[in-house]
């Protein structure tokens, strides 16, 4: 995320993100090399949410929403959908 992070560019990142995902698997087939990219663009996505979760939860307590950060994809990858 950039320097200033904020909901609304968090959101932009997610809509960017979902973009080329889409793009991505409309092809009809993908090598493996973007097989790769797609997977990253993924765990950048659900990062992205879980940004997004975390700031808006904080927000609701009364809490800074600048004091979420983005959580390594070990931690996020592991959440139930």
């Amino acid at each position: 995320m950039d320097e200033k992070t904020t909901d609304q560019s968090v959101l932009q990142r997610i809509n960017e993100l979902v973009g080329h995902e889409h793009q991505m698997l409309a092809r009809e087939s993908l090598s493996e090399e973007d097989q790769g990219r797609l997977r990253a663009l993924q765990v950048e996505l659900d990062q992205c949410w879980d940004l997004l979760r975390q700031r808006r939860a904080l927000r609701t307590v009364g809490q800074d929403a600048d004091k979420a950060q983005v959580r390594p994809p070990e931690i996020v990858e592991k959440y139930e959908q």
